[in-house]
């Protein structure tokens, strides 16, 4: 017999060393309770740098961000994950004061985005989803230009500058024209100057798109730096996969933020508990595990494979072993099942959609693309220059 479990989740690096009023947010409590207080004096008091409150954007007639709450401490990655237009761009564009809400509060760095005074966007970095770095200067040139304009003086920017277009491995290709660069290279630039001043907020519109999977672990590695420093990073991404590598997870589809919580417990949330995967050497009824303690509900995927819903994984799995071995069925492997973002992803939408009385296979292209064309459609007051987003 075969009996494993799977390893304990690593544990979240400590937030920030900065001296704080207030004690850090604990690791697996990244975001504040759905009743935090609601104003933006106490908000403050908690060093909490982004707030929404009941946050809404619509286009003419289309509602493309509806009813959004959230409250992002320093210290910390929200990832907000989702399909091609569902709202993603559109809220981190009101994060940066290019839009304004329709209704609802924000707060960011203590401030509404539309009162943004120039030392507060120095605060904060942004790499928005189009690119709008110069063509005809080097990607060294962009990096350092960006630089400047933050005021960073020539020895840190020299080293700072080189730092970064290493991180995002555009070494070899600096001296090269940016109107000359490939796509996933132009991304990587972008990146590079959005990272390069070193912001107390980090904004990055989709950052790896576009980017190879080596390269990939490279540029969260380096996020993962700026975390354990300090710095608060939120990121938007299609790779549902990313959100582990995150310390808090906002999946938003259809403008609604459908799920929001560290990863773990969205797995759990997909779930309903911890989940147990079970191959017995003769067929076994798993119903007959229902009335054991810990354990909510039981899955037959064969005669001898099934699944179980247990409280705690760590605790249920001897127990529910030893039960199948009592009823005198050996039991070939047991083990902790982690199911993948995906499939997480896929549960929660799903059971949102159900919940709002929509078809569960209902496909989100026609609509998706509608609201893509809507989000880029209104683009006329996203900073074009790097002087405008400074």
């Amino acid at each position: 017999m075969m009996v494993d479990q799977a390893a304990p989740a690593p544990a979240v690096p400590a937030p920030s060393a900065e001296p704080q009023t207030e004690p850090a947010t604990s690791a697996t409590e990244p975001l504040a309770p759905a009743d935090a207080p609601r104003d933006a004096s106490a908000a403050a008091r908690r060093d909490d740098l982004v707030v929404m409150r009941d946050v809404s954007r619509k286009f003419d007639d289309q509602l493309v961000v509806r009813d959004v709450d959230l409250v992002v401490p320093r210290g910390t990655i929200l990832g907000i994950i989702g399909p091609s237009g569902a709202g993603k761009t559109t809220t981190i564009r009101m994060l940066t004061g290019a839009i304004a809400p329709t209704s609802g509060e924000i707060r960011v760095l203590g401030r509404e985005p539309k009162r943004f005074r120039r030392s507060d966007r120095e605060r904060i970095g942004y790499m928005p989803q189009l690119f709008n770095l110069y063509d005809d200067l080097t990607a060294e040139e962009n990096v350092d230009f960006v630089a400047s304009l933050f005021g960073m003086l020539w020895r840190r920017r020299r080293q700072r500058v080189r730092d970064v277009i290493r991180v995002v491995d555009l070494w070899p290709a600096r001296k090269r024209q940016a109107g000359k660069l490939s796509g996933g290279m132009r991304r990587r630039l972008e990146l590079a100057c959005a990272l390069v001043h070193e912001p107390e907020l980090i904004i990055l519109d989709e950052p790896t798109a576009g980017i190879d999977p080596l390269l990939r672990r490279s540029v969260w590695e380096e996020l993962h730096r700026l975390r354990d420093s300090g710095r608060t990073l939120l990121v938007t991404t299609q790779h549902v996969a990313e959100a582990q590598e995150c310390d808090a997870v906002a999946m938003i589809v259809g403008g609604r933020v459908i799920a929001l919580a560290p990863p773990d417990e969205l797995r759990r949330q997909a779930t309903n508990g911890d989940l147990l995967d079970i191959e017995t050497a003769r067929a076994f009824d798993s119903s007959d595990l229902l009335d054991t303690e810990g354990v909510r509900q039981a899955t037959q995927l064969g005669p001898r494979h099934f699944r179980v819903v247990v409280d705690d994984a760590g605790s249920a799995l001897p127990v529910v072993v030893d039960r199948i071995q009592a009823a005198g069925v050996d039991v070939e492997s047991a083990r902790e099942h982690r199911l993948s973002f995906d499939e997480i992803f896929a549960i929660l939408v799903a059971r949102h959609r159900e919940a709002m009385g929509e078809p569960a296979d209902r496909g989100g292209d026609e609509r998706d693309d509608e609201w893509r064309d809507e989000d880029e459609g209104h683009g006329t007051d996203r900073p074009d220059s790097p002087e405008a987003a400074a």
